[in-house]
């Protein structure tokens, strides 16, 4: 099974100010009142006014990201960053092989980052988007890590997270279906 994110992850309210007249902006409830933006070639163009450019190297600390973050993006994301903190989170895999990605922006400007992993031999919390997560202030809760804490894992890719934000479903609908599902 394979599983792939492109995503800007902040405070909900954060980045419900800053994509409120965007038309390619889709919102993903995520748990802790994090959302996660899906990255798509429309809100790249919409945001930066130029079409997106992909690395056409395989993924490695040189390269940590499959989409080049321009200097205009990453501008606009350090504007972001002057209202809280925000994370361009970047994963995928197939089978169990893959590598993920991550920075973090604060205040203006890139605070941590990017760091890349394709191994992930290391304690989760120091895997890429865990640690920028951590950084975001996700907490700990009933899940194995922040990856799962906030619902990461509820959908496999964009076109999942898209469909997830246009239905307005919560994290928590997943836990509910199976709540259900368990009663029944």
């Amino acid at each position: 099974m394979s599983y792939q994110l492109s995503a800007v992850v902040a405070d909900a309210e954060l980045l419900r100010e800053q994509t409120a007249e965007l038309d390619h902006a889709v919102l993903g409830e995520l748990r802790q009142d994090f959302a996660l933006l899906p990255i798509t070639p429309q809100l790249v163009v919409e945001l930066t006014g130029s079409l997106p450019d992909f690395a056409t190297v395989d993924r490695s600390a040189e390269h940590p990201f499959e989409l080049v973050l321009s200097p205009a993006l990453m501008e606009l994301l350090a504007r972001w960053s002057l209202s809280g903190p925000l994370a361009y989170l970047e994963a995928e895999f197939w089978a169990g092989d893959g590598h993920q990605s991550a920075a973090v922006w604060l205040g203006g400007s890139l605070s941590w980052g990017p760091h890349f992993d394709d191994e992930l031999d290391t304690p989760r919390e120091q895997w890429p988007i865990n640690a920028a997560l951590i950084r975001l202030g996700v907490e700990p809760g009933a899940w194995i890590d922040p990856f799962a804490e906030l619902g990461l894992h509820l959908e496999r890719n964009t076109d999942g997270w898209l469909a997830h934000g246009r239905r307005r479903l919560s994290a928590d609908y997943w836990d509910e279906l199976v709540e259900q599902w368990e009663n029944q």
